[in-house]
């Protein structure tokens, strides 16, 4: 016979654990789909391909690398990727300069590497934007880069190879308030956002409550981490994923860099925080892990992305 008082503390039990599994259900894999970036590998891409499909993961961004090497074969690429059976998700394109006399240039060039990432199964096209040289930004530069944005947006689009802008450190969209005068001056139907979580903190803002407020136009995210560099090291972050930016961590020529990308957890990204915010959002799209370079000598982009992989699974629970 349970008395009333067991059965009074067994319910009371029950709620307590009731209670403990929905908050633990809040580490809960969320439904993205995860990919890493092969610029850790520099130009080697087919041992990124071969390294990031050993460690697990099932898709891949690449840099101008790609173009360079499989340019006018797009079909063998995709064999490759076939291969390693990785889904070609983001191309780097490069750096996107809103200088007028260039403006056809980079239409052309862009559009042309758009229609290499269809012809090559992939997804999407990624362009950081170059920070005007020997001066400072003025509000026209947010919005000419805005529409240039948008007509090369649309002009990928039609390719069916939607265009993501990626903020970044040393860019137009630097600091936070500069990502959103970019953005304010961009349509949102042609272009996209890639949210980079440690450019953005590195740039001086929160990327948690970042992510909700650009719940509506972020199509991709960059998983990364950032912590200040190590007085003795001048082994900072590269450019990044532009594809033609120096190795410089704050892009800047000359002098060490004042920071330093590393694996996830690693850094002062605030990362369940990250994690907590795009399952507010419903976040169902992309999510790239990036590490511009191993921070650590010794260690391979392969060991690096092992401990990326194991951030995500076993701290984060995520599935990969």
């Amino acid at each position: 016979m349970v008395t009333r008082r067991q059965f009074l503390t067994g319910l009371s039990a029950t709620y307590v654990m009731s209670g403990f599994s929905r908050t633990a259900g809040a580490a809960d894999a969320l439904p993205i789909k995860y990919g890493y970036a092969a610029i850790t590998w520099g130009a080697d891409i087919v041992k990124a391909m071969e390294d990031i499909s050993a460690v697990g993961f099932r898709a891949i961004q690449l840099r101008g690398e790609a173009f360079a090497q499989f340019g006018d074969k797009p079909k063998a690429l995709r064999e490759l990727l076939d291969k390693h059976r990785l889904t070609f998700a983001v191309l780097s394109s490069g750096n996107l300069s809103i200088d007028p006399a260039r403006e056809q240039e980079m239409l052309t060039l862009h559009t042309q590497h758009a229609q290499f990432v269809k012809d090559a199964g992939g997804l999407y096209l990624q362009v950081i934007d170059e920070r005007p040289k020997g001066r400072d930004v003025v509000p026209d530069d947010y919005r000419r880069l805005g529409r240039l944005m948008t007509e090369l947006g649309k002009r990928t689009g039609n390719l069916g190879v939607p265009l993501v802008y990626h903020h970044h450190m040393n860019s137009t969209g630097e600091k936070p308030h500069e990502v959103a005068a970019v953005l304010d001056a961009a349509d949102k139907r042609h272009v996209r956002l890639l949210f980079d979580v440690a450019h953005y903190q590195q740039g001086g803002g929160d990327p948690v409550p970042a992510i909700r407020t650009y719940r509506d136009w972020i199509d991709v995210v960059h998983l990364k981490d950032v912590r200040p560099a190590p007085e003795s090291s001048g082994r900072g972050g590269s450019g990044g994923s532009g594809g033609s930016r120096g190795s410089s961590g704050s892009g800047r020529s000359g002098g060490a860099s004042p920071y330093q990308f590393v694996e996830l957890g690693r850094g002062r990204v605030d990362l369940p925080g990250v994690f907590a915010a795009l399952r507010e959002i419903n976040y169902r799209k992309w999510a790239i892990v990036e590490l511009d370079r191993v921070p650590d000598p010794g260690r391979t982009p392969k060991e690096a992305a092992e401990t990326n992989k194991r951030y995500l699974v076993e701290t984060m629970h995520q599935t990969i």
